[in-house]
């Protein structure tokens, strides 16, 4: 752990923006270094989300609330270069702010900002810092960011599977799921944008998705692939990005996948011969629920357990994995984290 940093006031004028964040990185690559002040504003702008006291807001509200309050609840965090200069560690949007403030000569006193400020820091510290902050803390990037942070560190810094797993807090399977998802992306949807067309980070949950158990499975045994996904993702034939989970049943059902095909997955949906709920399960308590699945699974036969292995793309399957993640949802909503093989 990197030993415990020093608190200040520093000057804004002395601060340097982190141009690798993984949240404006992208935004950043149309852009030929050295990036000039406002290129990395907008960058921070167009990255989305930065998070102050937990709430989602863009960089034109932020500054609002920061002018409203005088300056920021938080202290920023920042790495002594020792030469006079310091990179902002975490807090790039509430510097940018800062720095704006004072060059614009607004009332107030922008001139230094609150700063713990670390020293003596490895690499690998610096990006547990990060970790800790954007994902596991209170202002976490949004997930392609996290995903992109993940893979670098991954891919370019070798870190250990484990380790990953280790500083994010996470589970093993959503970390994986993440970073075989930014591959996807890369991979398959990027190259279909039109020059000038917007790289929409927002769709990336959808390739979330696509590494859930028999999603790809059933491209591969519909004759489909993952750049056809990518292109209905892009396209919005899948809106809702969700419905993810639905496509194997849609895929596999001739007439569903036909109305898929010509129009969209919400009129697929609507052809598909989806088993209702009974009035009885829809009236269970969630405890009555709980122990009749344990129930239920303690009773499945070796057999069963063997066809579903097979055939991952299975209704049944699909259904499983979406209670599996409802309840790791429910598991971390109430502060608990779901036990991993």
């Amino acid at each position: 752990m990197p030993s415990a940093p020093r608190y200040e006031l520093v000057p804004v004028g002395v601060i340097d923006l982190d141009t690798t964040n993984p949240r404006i990185a992208h935004a950043l690559s149309s852009y030929k270094p050295p990036y000039k002040a406002e290129q990395i504003y907008l960058a921070l702008n167009a990255g989305g989300r930065e998070e102050e006291g937990g709430t989602t807001t863009t960089f034109h509200k932020l500054k609002q609330s920061i002018l409203t309050n005088g300056g920021i609840s938080q202290p920023v965090h920042l790495h002594d270069k020792g030469n006079g200069r310091y990179v902002s560690i975490e807090g790039n949007t509430r510097v940018a702010i800062y720095q704006e403030l004072k060059q614009q000569k607004t009332k107030g006193a922008w001139e230094k900002i609150p700063a713990f400020i670390y020293s003596d820091i490895t690499e690998e510290q610096l990006h547990a810092i990060r970790l800790q902050a954007h994902l596991v803390g209170p202002r976490p990037w949004d997930p392609y960011s996290k995903a992109k942070y993940l893979r670098f560190l991954r891919t370019q810094l070798q870190y250990p599977f484990e380790r990953l797993v280790d500083l994010c807090g996470g589970n093993k399977r959503s970390i994986q799921e993440s970073l075989d998802a930014y591959e996807d992306m890369e991979a398959y949807y990027r190259p279909l944008l039109k020059p000038g067309e917007p790289f929409d980070t927002d769709r990336f949950s959808g390739f979330v998705e696509l590494q859930k158990p028999g999603v790809k499975q059933a491209l591969q045994q519909t004759g489909f692939s993952v750049k056809d996904f990518a292109d209905w993702i892009r396209s919005r034939k899948i809106e809702r990005l969700a419905d993810v989970r639905v496509l194997p049943r849609v895929l596999k059902d001739p007439k569903a996948r036909e109305v898929f095909i010509k129009q969209d997955i919400d009129a697929a949906k609507k052809v598909l011969d989806l088993p209702e709920v009974s009035d009885t399960l829809q009236r269970a308590g969630l405890l009555a629920l709980c122990r009749a699945l344990t129930q239920t699974i303690q009773k499945v036969e070796f057999g069963e357990l063997r066809k579903l292995k097979q055939d991952l793309s299975s209704p049944l399957v699909q259904d499983i994995s979406e209670t599996f993640d409802s309840l790791r949802g429910l598991l971390e909503e109430i502060g608990l984290e779901p036990s991993e093989a």
